[in-house]
């Protein structure tokens, strides 16, 4: 009757990253370039200034040292970074395969550029080993950190190499930029909590970063990690035909995600803190890149450090793994405010992914542009919806201008102008396009089996679709042939026809997420659906941070609707360490909490919330801590299975281009 308290909370996704590790059977090839593609890839060629070289030189500016070989493990020997499955096969001499976008390409050689690099004087960047670069910053007494990686395996292993070669101090401050993982993760890899709880060393943050850090991916976590295994190419081979570059950086590492809670929080722009003898002066720029961000200005430095308002890409208005649109006016008013604030003071550049740029007249143009991008985009896509035009009708039509489309800096690598003007139409008018046929349309199987049979059956779709496939047409081929695959889920004819178009498709995007989602959709149509082991980085501190409130949000979108409309139950849960109650009702389908207990409660729960930890984290069970008198019952104990019963649990490998 007690086992269900584990699957209560053990399915909970704090702020996680997927990280899919799947034994499969030997998978279909992939299959070349055709000669469309080919072609395509290399009409890039004369549409972008390949000849400029200036990023070439800034991503190896500065350059220290570097280890020969870059594969980083955890304790168990287990490789959660491999810059080597990269080296083998992208090259700095070697043009673009036919089956690269050849601006992809050149992307993915600059952030092969791995290894520690002084920024100016008292800053230096290890970049290359993980998503984000880590950045050391010199004090009097020791290191203040921004940004710790994803993972501590790799926050240690970069530490170590600037131990090695700018010699042994310890870390006094940590800055987290903002709240998403790939920035605060690793910090158990070069902090100590006992130093931290010790006032040693101080942890600072925007303020909100605790909700937001923690939030992000709990409530739609399944749906958005599901999603991320496309976005990332978590399952692509490493090559020329499969994954290249994930557009912030090669790829996510795949260790230990960590949290130690901010000691201080920054709450208004131009606040100042002195740090181990550096002054830092914060930008607050929330609702940008993440809801809670900030930059800081080092004056000593002359130094401005954008968090990840700004990189060497166009960034996501919407992200394809899925998550709350942007605010892309917003964006760019607080980059002009960079610019303004601090243009004529900085000398210098940098930020949480990608490299440096120097020279107040580079940095000037360098803002201009990139707050231009996101308020030509917003405006333009504004501009056309109010001439009648749809999302989609938005993104085929837009277009960057000159100046902006030859700038390497605002290229589509992660975000793209076409899906980020969908997130801008999203953000004002929502899903509906205002066309009556699309008010209520029937979903995509049925609305399937209908377009098959108007268009004559499967066998003539699929001839039409093989001509047109054969014309190089793969965005046509694969609308079509998805009807058939979703009206004849089992036709193999079919989904080979849209895997080999999604092939083509991902061969030829500038966009690294663009060129995984394409290529995870071959694979799965092909393959089938990954089964096994899907490891979801709820951290033991991620767990710890969560508040309650956040877990019993949670559970109100895993209660079944249908399940419990007709049932009212109250359960009340006191947690003694905290001196907190709070009682959970479902009633008429839906499960409301109140921060006090009821009197009315059907069963209630006592227990510290450590206890709640030990359990979710499997360290025990709920037998053991009934017995041990660390969790009792009060009224009746049928009621919290009855309670249980109500909750689904998420399948994570969800069908995605199959029905």
């Amino acid at each position: 009757m007690f086992h269900p308290l584990k699957c209560l909370l053990s399915a909970s996704v704090a702020g996680a990253l997927l990280m899919a590790s799947v034994a499969q059977a030997a998978p279909q090839p992939t299959k070349p370039a055709t000669e469309f593609t080919a072609a395509a890839n290399h009409a890039v060629l004369e549409q972008l200034p390949f000849a400029n070289r200036q990023d070439f030189e800034n991503a190896h500016r500065g350059f220290i040292a570097r280890p020969d070989t870059l594969t980083i493990k955890d304790a168990n020997g287990k490789v959660v970074w491999d810059m080597e499955s990269y080296k083998a096969f992208i090259k700095n001499d070697l043009p673009a395969p036919a089956s690269v976008n050849p601006s992809l390409w050149r992307h993915a050689q600059l952030n092969l550029e791995y290894g520690l690099f002084k920024v100016t004087d008292g800053i230096y960047q290890v970049r290359g080993y993980d998503l984000s670069n880590i950045t050391f910053i010199e004090g009097k007494s020791g290191w203040i950190v921004f940004d710790p990686l994803l993972t501590q395996e790799t926050a240690k292993a970069a530490y170590e190499l600037v131990s090695q070669h700018l010699g042994q101090k310890p870390v006094v401050a940590v800055v987290y930029s903002h709240s998403h993982i790939d920035h605060f993760g690793g910090v158990r890899g070069i902090v100590d909590e006992a130093d931290v709880k010790a006032g040693k060393v101080r942890i600072i943050a925007p303020e909100g970063f605790n909700e937001h850090a923690i939030s992000e991916n709990v409530i739609a976590g399944n749906a958005m990690a599901r999603r991320g295994v496309y976005m990332f190419g978590a399952l692509l081979p490493r090559s020329a035909e499969g994954g290249v570059n994930a557009g912030l950086a090669p790829t996510v590492s795949t260790g230990s995600t960590t949290l130690i809670p901010p000691t201080e929080f920054v709450s208004k722009t131009g606040q100042e803190l002195e740090v181990d003898g550096v002054k830092l002066v914060f930008q607050m720029t929330p609702g940008t890149e993440a809801p809670a961000e900030m930059n800081t200005y080092l004056p000593q430095h002359k130094a401005m450090w954008m968090a990840e308002n700004t990189t060497n890409t166009l960034h996501n208005l919407y992200t394809l793994r899925g998550a709350q649109v942007r605010d892309a006016l917003e964006w760019a008013k607080f980059i002009g405010e960079t610019e303004a604030l601090y243009g004529d003071k900085v000398e210098v550049k940098f930020q949480s992914h990608h490299w440096p740029l120097w020279g107040k007249t580079q940095i000037h143009d360098y803002l201009k542009k990139q707050q231009a991008v996101y308020k030509y985009i917003h405006d333009q896509t504004v501009h056309m919806m109010n001439q009648g035009m749809t999302g989609e009708e938005i993104a085929e039509a837009i277009k960057l201008p000159p100046e902006l489309e030859s700038n390497w800096p605002t290229r589509g690598y992660y975000g793209t102008l076409k899906h980020n003007a969908k997130a801008v139409y999203q953000r004002y008018m929502g899903w509906y396009d205002g066309n009556p046929a699309n008010l209520d349309k029937l979903p995509p199987q049925p609305a399937a089996k209908k377009y098959v049979e108007y268009m004559g059956g499967s066998a003539a779709v699929l001839k039409r679709a093989k001509a047109d496939y054969a014309k190089g047409e793969y965005r046509w081929v694969a609308e079509a042939a998805k009807q058939v695959v979703f009206a004849e889920p089992d036709n193999a004819e079919a989904k080979n026809l849209l895997a080999d178009c999604f092939e083509q498709l991902g061969y030829q995007a500038e966009s690294g997420p663009w060129r995984s989602v394409y290529l995870q959709g071959a694979y799965e149509l092909r393959n089938g659906v990954p089964s096994g082991a899907a490891t979801v980085t709820a951290s033991p501190d991620m767990i710890r941070a969560m508040p309650p409130e956040m877990l019993f949000d949670y559970l109100a979108v895993r209660l079944n609707g249908e399940r419990a409309a007709g049932k009212k139950l109250v359960l009340n849960f006191t947690f003694t360490d905290l001196g907190k109650s709070y009682a959970l009702t479902v009633e008429n389908g839906v499960l409301t909490y109140e921060p006090k207990a009821s009197d009315k409660a059907d069963v209630g729960l006592s227990m510290s919330k450590g206890t709640l930890e030990a359990i979710q984290l499997g360290r025990a069970t709920l037998e053991q801590k009934v017995a041990s008198g660390e969790l009792k019952f009060d009224g009746r104990p049928a009621a919290f299975g009855e309670f249980m019963g109500l909750l689904d649990k998420f399948d994570f490998w969800f069908n995605i281009v199959t029905p």
